[in-house]
């Protein structure tokens, strides 16, 4: 998430996990403007949506007809009972409230330590603190294919700092856009990066091989700033709907996911105001994959197995928050959508980082995510992951959204080299391509102490922790198809 022309005089290190969670919605209350989903049973939006939904005392937003999804507003107490008596409509809900939270702490320190180049080193002036290029085999990688500007990597997050010198180069401002409130607008101060976020995962994905701070997995591809998160790091539904539907629309090749998707950190089927949103979120992401968007995500930051139930203490994050039981029955988005490509997070010495979810059936690949706790490799990193970041600047940081991006940029890379593919084959292609990790012995308790323990279930071949395994950038383009 950095950018730099020469020398650092700053670096932003993150100190704590990306951390996701979910506000309920507010009550509608008459006078207050609140957005809504509305989700019809047909995936198309009937002719006369808009005077409907004005009769019932609303606005129509904006329509995805694809997929059978408007976006409305309105500040009528009654709106929701209102549209609700069209037959047509199989659910709608107001968004208000609904925005899940990335939340991240940020340390400034004087980056002289970083600036210095170790003799012989990979890449650009940084790149000898990117110890999770070298462990993925990035450097030899890029020996056969650095990637084409003909594929497209769309970052599904807060934007992008489009002026960054290791960015600038591959930014494809024609597929740009922000989806913030739900309505396409490629106003590129509209998508600049007012957060961070999306700038330091965009790194990790394509900084350019230029002389200029760090390298990133594919840095001759284009990378398209697709801004669903706000300034204040929050994803709401109707700008999730609004990336996946742009993504397939325009031919993106690959996204990258590093965040949650409302309305909680589990979305639950039998809650009807939650089914209207995590559904039509679902089609969305479905859609685009049938448009041929290869779809990669982060898998979580709560030490969590996604394949049993469990119980959610986080959520909403917007006051007290409440613990419930989360059954077979709930979800996260889009990581648990099928077909897309769930990544966990593993650290220098090759083990899950403390923090990452995890879980049978949902993990695909492990990659690089970082783990300041108990592995650090001794570089000056500190076991963080190093990217680009708005204002000229650099920062380290971990989570799972740090280990997805690198299994976007090998999604990238196979592109490049081996030409368009639907998800299916490209997934089948990084996971064939992994290198298998073996579950570490149970219980896996980092430090000692019984905080993060987790428990791995599976063999060599596939787990629950690191799925096919990590992902390795050389063995992807130089596999034979």
């Amino acid at each position: 998430m950095y950018r730099f022309a020469r020398i650092i005089t700053a670096l932003v290190i993150a100190v704590s996990i990306m951390s996701f969670a979910a506000p309920q919605a507010a009550p509608t209350q008459a006078g207050t403007m609140q957005r809504y989903i509305v989700l019809y049973k047909q995936p198309a939006v009937p002719a006369d949506a808009a005077s409907v939904i004005a009769k019932a005392g609303g606005t129509l937003v904006y329509r995805y007809d694809q997929i059978g999804v408007a976006i409305a507003r309105s500040d009528s107490a009654s709106f929701r009972a209102e549209l609700l008596k069209d037959s047509r409509v199989e659910n709608t809900s107001s968004t208000t409230g609904f925005g899940v939270q990335l939340n991240e702490e940020y340390e400034v320190v004087d980056a002289a330590e970083l600036a210095q180049s170790a003799a012989g080193s990979w890449g650009d002036p940084l790149s000898n603190r990117q110890w999770d290029m070298v462990q993925i085999h990035v450097p030899e990688a890029q020996a056969v294919n650095s990637g084409s500007p003909s594929v497209v990597v769309g970052d599904i997050d807060t934007g992008l700092d489009y002026t960054h010198p290791d960015l600038a180069a591959n930014v494809d401002f024609a597929n740009s856009v922000s989806c913030v409130g739900g309505v396409p607008n490629q106003d590129p101060a509209a998508w600049n990066d007012d957060n961070g976020h999306g700038t330091h995962t965009a790194g990790t994905i394509a900084a350019a091989k230029n002389g200029i701070g760090i390298v990133g997995v594919a840095p001759t591809v284009k990378i398209a700033g697709i801004k669903a998160g706000n300034a204040d790091g929050y994803f709401f539904p109707e700008a999730v709907v609004c990336a996946f539907m742009w993504a397939g629309s325009h031919h993106i090749d690959v996204t990258n996911n590093s965040y949650y998707a409302d309305p909680w950190l589990f979305n639950c089927r039998n809650d009807p105001v939650q089914r209207a949103i995590w559904k039509a979120e679902q089609r969305a992401i479905r859609w685009a994959m049938s448009q041929g968007v290869v779809v990669v995500a982060a898998q979580g930051n709560e030490n969590m197995d996604l394949s049993k139930q469990n119980v959610d203490t986080t959520s909403p994050d917007n006051g007290t928050p409440v613990t419930r039981e989360v059954t077979n029955a709930c979800v996260e988005i889009p990581n648990e959508i099928s077909g897309v490509i769930g990544v966990t997070a593993n650290g220098y010495k090759l083990q899950k980082a403390y923090y990452s979810s995890y879980g049978v059936g949902v993990t695909q690949v492990v990659a690089p995510g970082g783990d300041r706790r108990f592995q650090d490799p001794g570089d000056g990193s500190r076991g963080y992951v190093l990217s680009t970041y708005p204002g000229n600047r650099y920062a380290l940081a971990q989570g799972t959204s740090m280990a997805s991006p690198h299994a976007a940029g090998v999604a990238a890379l196979i592109m490049s080299q081996f030409g368009k593919m639907p998800q299916g084959k490209v997934q089948a292609m990084i996971n064939q391509t992994a290198d298998p990790q073996p579950c570490p012995p149970n219980p896996f308790d980092p430090g000692g102490t019984g905080d993060w323990l987790a428990t791995c279930t599976g063999g060599t071949g596939y787990n629950s922790f690191y799925g096919h395994g990590q992902v390795n950038a050389f063995s992807a383009v130089t596999h034979n198809p």
